[in-house]
């Protein structure tokens, strides 16, 4: 039996359409593809930049602790120290500069980086405060049976090296965003996306560990 054969004019049509459906398949997944790649990589950039408010906050549970004893441990050495009332206010003041930066940090969660810069700048400054009380303190060893101001400055030295540790799990995860934001391709999405990169904690050497206070040294006669 014969097979019935195409007229030529019919193929004309096949031969016209198959190339229209390449390019169609071609260019649907282009876009599937871009648009994957675009998911993966904001959803990236996102886990980032959570890591660095979790950070921020770890450091930030520390530093409310630290604003806390502040003042206790001021109140109870205050009595024995009445003639030490500039170093005692410079604590006070530096306390207050502190937690209205903290404020300011901690409503941005840690991705504002002129406010974490400053609050960095003003932990500095209560750290170096505090590292000038606590060696005032060795000229009063009658400090030393009190055991509420022993109690608080052991706490104090513990909350800075819990800060310390705290502060360098943040800065890492704020070295490895901020370092997403600025490689190519990802900063396409980081800027198409308005990413903003944070600040690192840093605190001058100075004032980033507390001295021990030696009331053995007193105070000479």
């Amino acid at each position: 039996m014969a097979v019935p054969m195409l007229p030529p004019t019919a193929v004309i049509p096949v031969l016209a359409v198959a190339p229209l459906a390449v390019a169609a398949v071609a260019a649907v997944t282009v876009i599937a593809v871009a648009g994957l790649w675009l998911m993966v990589t904001y959803n990236g950039l996102v886990s980032r930049r959570v890591r660095v408010q979790n950070g921020f906050a770890q450091i930030d549970v520390q530093l409310l602790r630290r604003h806390d004893l502040v003042p206790n441990l001021v109140a109870a050495v205050k009595g024995a120290m009445a003639h030490e009332r500039q170093t005692l206010e410079a604590v006070t003041q530096a306390r207050a500069a502190a937690v209205a930066a903290e404020r300011r940090a901690s409503a941005a969660g840690g991705t504002d980086a002129a406010a974490t810069g400053a609050l960095a700048g003003a932990e500095g400054a209560l750290a170096a405060a505090l590292g000038r009380l606590m060696i005032v303190m060795e000229r009063y060893p009658e400090l030393k049976a009190n055991a509420s101001a022993l109690q608080l400055q052991e706490e104090l030295v513990s909350t800075e090296n819990r800060i310390a540790f705290a502060r360098q799990a943040y800065n890492d995860a704020v070295m490895t965003y901020n370092t997403r934001l600025a490689v190519f391709p990802d900063l396409l999405v980081a800027r198409l996306f308005s990413f903003m990169p944070s600040s690192l904690f840093e605190t001058d050497d100075a004032s980033r560990a507390l001295p021990a206070v030696d009331f053995g040294a007193g105070r000479t006669s």
